[in-house]
């Protein structure tokens, strides 16, 4: 159970902080929601405590393992499928898994894509998603301003021409 104050992460909106804990009724039925709120674009989400777990919510990474995902990304193995449907579908489950490595991969093979031969409207969408994801938990885990995260990141995937 997260308490109010922990820097949580949600895996397909990215990291936030436990604005508070509220108990509301629906249908006729009282459960306790945490109010989770992203400090990057002040989305604000409620999700109910008894499926967190389900949904995959997590306490953000520590400073250290932030650096380690960031400086592994030039060096990522990534396989680009050619086929758009079935790239899209491994995508998805990647950033549905809530890993940061896995989100790293979604980000790297994207850009890859991207420069070789463009991206899709959905995955040009994707690639954003991907990449505010990873930003948000990055700014949380080592208390940085987003343009610096951001810059490290792109740094990070022109290191090898990504």
């Amino acid at each position: 159970m997260f308490q109010i104050g922990d820097k949580v992460v949600h895996p397909m909106h990215g990291a936030g902080v436990i604005d508070s804990i509220v108990d509301e009724r629906i249908n006729g039925k009282t459960q306790a929601y945490y109010v989770f709120r992203m400090p990057v674009n002040g989305l604000v989400l409620k999700i109910p405590t008894a499926n967190s777990n389900a949904v995959g919510l997590r306490a953000v990474v520590d400073a250290d393992y932030a650096d380690q995902v960031i400086d592994a990304l030039a060096g990522l193995q990534i396989d680009v499928t050619s086929n758009w449907n079935r790239r899209y579908r491994e995508n998805l489950e990647r950033l549905k898994s809530g890993d940061l490595y896995e989100v790293a991969r979604v980000i790297k093979c994207l850009t890859i894509r991207d420069s070789q031969r463009g991206l899709s409207t959905g995955e040009r969408k994707m690639l954003h998603s991907a990449k505010q994801i990873f930003i948000s938990e990055i700014v949380l885990a080592k208390n940085l301003p987003y343009g610096v995260v951001e810059g490290r990141l792109n740094a990070s995937l022109m290191s090898e021409g990504a």
